[in-house]
């Protein structure tokens, strides 16, 4: 199963109970469990949706079951978490995989085992209830400071803080001899008998039962930034959005649809109640949203129903925003809270930020005026007298940017750290950022260099020397980032530890957490093909250093492709446009895009 950034969900392989048939109509789906021969999907409402078998009644969702904000799906059993912290189960109880414990609270997440179950609690304990034949549910001593759990047909898996794997239960094939050595370790899955762990450098480690290659992780496999566990199969899904798939594929379980994300721009904030975390939003080429994460620490995300014809995106301290074509803007946070701009129009701009004790939110309108909301403890939404000509807006932890028309930046609210203390003769500016929780500022100038100022502790407002030929910066709570016209993108501040995946290039787009920060990378591929005066408009983003050639073909026979005339580009970081000026009177043509060596 995937879960696509529109709210809509691709299910392929295996099929006897219809287990891939998702309902007609199903949107506004935020999360997705498999089990073996049923399905689950969690909506923006809080309510769940089941499909499949029902042999034991794991489809059968409780009536009045809501707030749900986790789905986990076993054998023949299911679990919601709701957001008072209990947990819900229902279908097969032969071992009593689906008595929740009396008095379970304060649940931070939920795995659903063959016939046991798993509950992660805030205080990064774990609890397990069920069937223990395998010690499956025999939880090793000492077992704390757990931040993540897995559970499959007979033994389960715990990720700790410091990035160390646990495992116990059944090990008839070494599923539970976790690697010596392997650490860094930031998301773990559990198949039927194999495990898989991603490290926090976006590779893929996997142990266990390799009889159909499920523990063969595809040489070069890299900048992974999800990972899931089936019988016995595995997949990935990369940082640029593609799901990469190996193992058995009886049913075709790893051979995956096609195109399944066209994400365009994205948005990053962390969890403003300070545990860590936090969420990204996903703009895609069709104007709809994707999003994962969660606000807070009991609270994953979601998305408004009809969010669509989004232009541009805005991650806060627990809240978002997302401005629409017709320059309205919609907002929505915890608890499903969701409202529409009243009065504000002709918006072309918008901000988000914030910190633990309240969130604001910026916009920024066609003729340069800019309006703020929000919580404003240090007059962060006081917007100044007379403010106008602005282009774009940035918000930070208390306190606001504006950046004019002129190339100059305005910044008022909160000052503990100098934040809203301009730099002296700083002009040419145009890009600024800064973030939730974050009391630092960035200012991007016209040739490409980076101006910094604010609180500097870790060093995130030391501006590595010689960066140049930067084309978009972020900010997030301790870290700076920049993209360079390259593809590549340079970090600073976190006390001086990078996190940047090894390898990570052709970037487009980047995003800034608290602690986490977010690329968006694209391959060699063609964005747009329109017409213009009848002749073919052929668009497509380059980096510096590369060359480009746009090439055609009128059948698009393996030798019969041409270079276009006037269609070697090179590259500057920038999307470029070339036109077909010999096309006229062709009745078609082909375009593909390649590589100048």
């Amino acid at each position: 199963m995937a879960l696509l950034a529109g709210g809509t969900v691709a299910v392929w392989g295996y099929n006897l109970s219809g287990e891939a048939n998702p309902p007609p109509g199903l949107s506004n789906v935020v999360a997705i469990a498999a089990g073996e021969t049923h399905s689950l999907a969690l909506l923006s409402n809080g309510i769940v949706v089941a499909w499949g078998a029902n042999g034991h009644g794991e489809t059968s969702v409780p009536a009045g079951l809501s707030s749900v904000v986790a789905v986990s799906a076993g054998t023949s059993h299911s679990l919601a978490l709701r957001s008072d912290g209990t947990v819900v189960g229902w279908g097969a109880d032969d071992y009593g995989q689906t008595d929740v414990p009396v008095g379970l609270d304060n649940v931070v997440a939920i795995a659903a085992g063959g016939s046991f179950s798993l509950a992660l609690q805030s205080n990064g304990t774990v609890v397990a209830w069920g069937d223990g034949g395998h010690g499956e549910t025999n939880l090793p001593s000492g077992l704390t400071n757990v931040t993540a759990i897995a559970a499959s047909a007979d033994h389960s898996l715990a990720l700790t803080d410091q990035g160390f794997v646990i495992a116990w239960g059944l090990s008839e094939y070494g599923e539970t001899d976790v690697p010596a050595g392997l650490s860094n370790i930031v998301a773990i899955a559990a198949g039927t008998a194999h495990c898989l762990a991603l490290r926090a450098n976006g590779t893929v480690v996997a142990w266990g039962n390799s009889a159909y290659g499920q523990t063969n992780v595809p040489t070069g496999l890299s900048n992974v930034v999800a990972i899931a566990a089936g019988d016995s199969h595995s997949l990935a899904l990369k940082i640029e959005g593609t799901l990469v798939g190996w193992g058995d594929n009886s049913f075709g379980q790893t051979s995956i649809p096609g195109d399944l994300s066209h994400v365009v721009a994205i948005a990053a904030a962390p969890n403003a109640d300070g545990y860590g975390g936090g969420y990204v939003l996903a703009l895609q080429k069709d104007g709809t949203v994707g999003v994962w994460g969660s606000y807070y620490l009991y609270e994953e995300v979601f998305l408004p129903a009809g969010l669509t014809n989004i232009v541009a995106l805005a991650a806060g301290a627990g809240q978002s925003l997302a401005l629409r074509s017709n320059g309205k803007v919609t907002g929505w946070g915890p608890q499903y809270y969701v409202y529409e701009s009243q009065g504000l129009s002709g918006v072309v701009g918008i901000a988000a930020g914030g910190n633990g004790n309240g969130a604001h939110d910026l916009a920024v309108t066609s003729n340069g005026v800019v309006f703020a909301w929000g919580f404003n403890i240090s007059g962060q939404v006081n917007v100044p007298s007379g403010l106008s000509n602005v282009v774009a807006v940035a918000a930070g932890s208390a306190h606001s940017l504006a950046l004019r028309k002129d190339g100059s930046v305005v910044a008022w609210g909160d000052n503990l750290y100098g934040e809203t203390n301009v730099p002296a003769g700083l002009q040419n500016v145009v890009a600024i950022a800064s973030g939730v929780l974050a009391y630092h500022n960035l200012a991007l100038k016209s040739d490409g260099t980076v101006v910094a100022w604010g609180r500097n502790n870790y060093g995130q407002a030391t501006v590595p020397t010689g960066l140049s030929n930067v084309v978009a910066i972020a900010a997030g709570g301790t870290q700076s980032l920049a993209l360079q016209s390259d593809g590549t993108v340079v970090e600073w501040g976190n006390g001086g530890a990078t996190t940047i995946p090894s390898g990570l290039s052709n970037v487009v787009a980047i995003a800034g957490g608290g602690s986490f920060s977010a690329a968006l990378t694209v391959g060699l591929t063609i964005n747009s093909l329109v017409l213009s005066n009848r002749l073919p408009v052929i668009g497509f983003h380059t980096f510096s250093g590369q060359q480009y050639s746009v090439q055609y073909s009128p059948d698009l026979s393996p030798g019969n492709w041409l270079a276009l005339p006037g269609g070697t580009v090179q590259g500057t970081g920038q999307d470029v446009l070339v036109t077909d000026t010999s096309a006229a009177g062709q009745a078609k043509r082909f375009y593909r895009l390649s590589m100048v060596p």
